[in-house]
């Protein structure tokens, strides 16, 4: 049975005899120069972590206020005792390597019975405790205080690389990103749930697709879409939840006194936007952004009957991996050939229609449908059967109906 030494206040200088006096007696001791200060650090020193340090004498002297400036005297390890047989008396002094301010309160606490729990504790009068490292790891790498400094030069550049090399938090939820579907249960009704950022597909009001009752619509003049297409070079990849087109070239159209400039199509099948609740086999969705960031989508109904020149230029080079890329030769994408011969069209403010689900977007949903085969559309429903969202409520918003 362990015999427990009353806690008394030695000076530092006095450590090595009470410390090979404690040893011998294998039992639990406390030392420290205030016995309020040890209830102090009993109740306000945070538990001891592998990161934490004892502060060497200069970096106690710049951190300390000014009136803690002045009788800062140190006590190099090499002053301790040397080494010794016994196990306990190396772990002490391996906790106690570094540089030791004497002008400190000093708490070392030795468990006989449980070594990993060896502490060194060192705190101003009147302030928090720090925790050095434990046991274990103080005994592998801390011999000398050069080797303190180096280890923690090191362990500053490796955290100063990480952060550098994008190793962020950012970086880490990109690489866990959240997966979402058209069905199941990451599917649109739990889109919204999966994500902070999608947030806006669940509380969102201005949202994408929308039915669009032609009785209750804005009826009347409205200017007309310019449209600026010309032959381009194009990419077409398989993203995971369509066929999608990236365009290069000046493809642009104008509207409400803004040029927006083509950045990509692709399709959903059936179409996501609904004329007096009549939804068509497809649509293409044609992704424009001006020099304000803002968006402004064209949706163009595809309906079943003959087969589309620029469709057929597309699915020829339709990658089947999903990530896959394919190019299409050069100049041989011409969007006019996807555009009907009469553009007028619905007009009203919505969302992207899969998350982020962002809102803001200017909607123009083509009156006219044009024709696609059953061939086209089979090819693609092959891959992509079902990939539309659900329409979302209007909430009061207007749509204006272009005469």
């Amino acid at each position: 049975m362990s015999h427990p030494i009353v806690a008394r206040s030695i000076p530092l200088q006095s450590l090595r005899v009470v410390t090979l006096l404690s040893l011998a007696m294998g039992s639990v001791a406390t030392w420290s120069a205030d016995p309020a200060a040890d209830h102090g650090a009993s109740h306000n020193t945070p538990p001891s972590t592998a990161g934490a340090k004892v502060p060497s004498a200069a970096a106690a002297k710049s951190s300390a206020p000014d009136s803690h400036e002045t009788s800062v005297k140190a006590t190099p390890v090499d002053s301790l005792p040397t080494a010794s047989s016994n196990p306990m008396a190396e772990k002490i002094r391996a906790a106690m390597a570094g540089t030791v301010v004497a002008s400190k309160k000093m708490t070392v606490t030795v468990d006989a019975k449980n070594a990993t729990d060896t502490k060194l504790h060192a705190a101003n009068t009147g302030h928090a405790t720090a925790a050095a490292p434990s046991a274990p790891s103080a005994a592998r790498v801390l011999s000398s205080q050069r080797y303190n400094q180096a280890r923690a030069a090191a362990v500053a550049g490796h955290a100063g690389n990480e952060a550098a090399s994008g190793h962020s938090g950012a970086a880490s939820s990109h690489a866990g990103e959240a997966h979402w579907a058209y069905e199941g249960d990451s599917g649109p009704q739990a889109w919204g749930k999966l994500k902070p950022d999608f947030n806006l597909c669940a509380i969102g009001k201005r949202q994408s697709p929308i039915n669009i009752e032609q009785g209750s619509t804005l009826q009347g003049p409205a200017e007309p879409v310019q449209f600026a297409y010309q032959p381009s070079n194009a990419s077409v990849v398989n993203n995971g939840h369509t066929i999608q087109v990236d365009v290069q070239g000046d493809n642009s159209l104008t509207i409400r006194g803004s040029n927006y400039r083509l950045l990509q199509f692709h399709f959903h099948t059936p179409s996501e936007e609904q004329l007096d609740f009549k939804r068509y086999p497809m649509v293409a969705h044609l992704v424009h952004k001006n020099t304000e960031g803002q968006l402004a989508v064209v949706a163009v109904l595809l309906d079943e009957g003959a087969a589309n020149p620029l469709i057929d230029k597309v699915w020829t080079y339709m990658p089947l991996d999903n990530g896959d890329r394919v190019r299409m030769p050069q100049g041989m994408l011409n969007m006019s050939e996807l555009l009907p011969t009469d553009q007028r069209y619905y007009q009203f403010m919505g969302s992207l229609t899969t998350p982020p689900c962002t809102e803001g977007v200017l909607w123009m949903v083509l009156k006219q449908p044009v024709t696609i085969s059953k061939s086209q559309y089979k090819l693609f429903t092959q891959l992509y059967p079902n990939n539309a969202r659900p329409v979302q409520p209007v909430n009061g918003r207007p749509v204006r109906e272009a005469q």
